[in-house]
């Protein structure tokens, strides 16, 4: 009887040596999450740029769109005045 517990130990362990080693093999090393960080990286500063174009395109946009409402204004101003004067 005292023989069959320790196989049963012995069985045990080992499934459990085959499961960690499976767990290890799946794992990724330390260079390969150093690649991954500096990927991640990389794509972090892409994306800031990108985004910080994309906000200078809306000002820029927006600074045009400020424009072409001060040129409409000017130029229905001056059509008003120069009717004015041409009735005057």
């Amino acid at each position: 009887m005292s023989g069959e517990p320790e196989n049963l130990v012995l069985q045990l362990l080992r499934d459990m040596r085959g499961d960690i080693s499976g767990i290890e093999a799946k794992m990724a090393t330390k260079g390969q999450i150093a690649e991954l960080r500096a990927e991640f990286k990389s794509e972090m500063h892409s994306l800031r740029a990108d985004v910080a174009s994309d906000l200078l395109e809306m000002k820029l946009s927006e600074q045009i769109t400020g424009l072409r409402r001060s040129v409409i204004e000017y130029h229905s101003s001056t059509i008003s005045h120069a009717v004015l004067i041409t009735e005057l």
